[in-house]
């Protein structure tokens, strides 16, 4: 069954993340194939993103009073043995990740020639570390002949540099065309609207592939039943303004009764 939202589906973008991002990277080749053939072929590309963000599940454990005596006592009675004092306290350190990113990369079968980049943002190359790789990245795909398009489907971290400040909504898709820069296509998405099907741009003389974002996240959200494992009676993840948070909570009443 559908999601309970018409678009973009805002529990997505907590735990159940990483999951949706590679599937929905996977489904968006598989979309875009029989669109490209016989002249171009889809293909995912996973690259790793090493980031030191600290995880907000961090714990402090502290020894009770009674298991510091304990630890004392057994280090007095050791007699002539050297003396080991217990730790005062066991924190959690902040350790690099490798966090998985997807791309989808079209190229020209003929001559295996770069066409189109398609990323799927991600928490990691929204902010910190990851963001700065991620930039870098960006820059190299900007100053090639590739065009590239970009898919927001995330309310935090920082947006892309652009000129200009965006509109205020939670999602974007950016298409940015090799002979049209600077300009860019800008697709404003609120939450309570469809994702759009925007155009993949090709080589020249060829016409632009539709690639139906809406039907490529109810293909994955369906396909990959999210709606078993996300908790719609919890507050998302990622938390909604007020006047967000009282429409989803109606959109997931009529959801659970049109699954009764």
């Amino acid at each position: 069954m559908p999601s309970p939202f018409p678009g973009m589906d805002p529990y997505l973008e907590g735990s159940e993340w990483t999951s949706f991002h590679t599937d929905l990277g996977v489904e968006i080749a598989r979309q875009l194939t029989p669109r490209l053939l016989p002249r171009y072929i889809a293909r995912t590309e996973k690259r790793f993103i090493v980031t030191s963000l600290a995880s907000s599940n961090d714990v402090d454990i502290y020894p009770d009073a009674a298991v510091a005596r304990a630890s004392r006592h057994r280090a007095t009675s050791a007699g002539s043995r050297a003396m080991v004092a217990a730790a005062p306290m066991t924190m959690a350190t902040v350790v690099p990740t490798r966090v998985p990113q997807v791309s989808v990369v079209i190229r020209d079968i003929a001559d295996r020639q770069f066409v189109t980049a398609i990323e799927i943002l991600s928490p990691t190359n929204k902010q910190s570390d990851g963001r700065a790789e991620y930039l870098e990245r960006r820059e190299r795909l900007l100053i090639s002949a590739a065009h590239l398009v970009e898919i927001d489907l995330l309310r935090r971290g920082q947006r892309v540099p652009m000129r200009r400040h965006l509109p205020s909504v939670p999602y974007f898709v950016f298409v940015g065309r090799s002979n049209k820069r600077p300009l860019t296509e800008v697709w404003p998405i609120t939450l309570r609207q469809p994702l759009p099907t925007v155009p993949i741009p090709l080589l020249s003389g060829d016409a632009d592939a539709p690639l139906n974002l809406q039907q490529a996240l109810t293909a994955v959200y369906d396909g990959c039943a999210y709606g078993a494992s996300i908790d719609y009676s919890r507050r998302a993840e990622i938390p909604l303004s007020k006047e967000d948070a009282a429409w989803a909570k109606r959109r997931v009443a009529e959801w659970r009764k049109r699954r009764a």
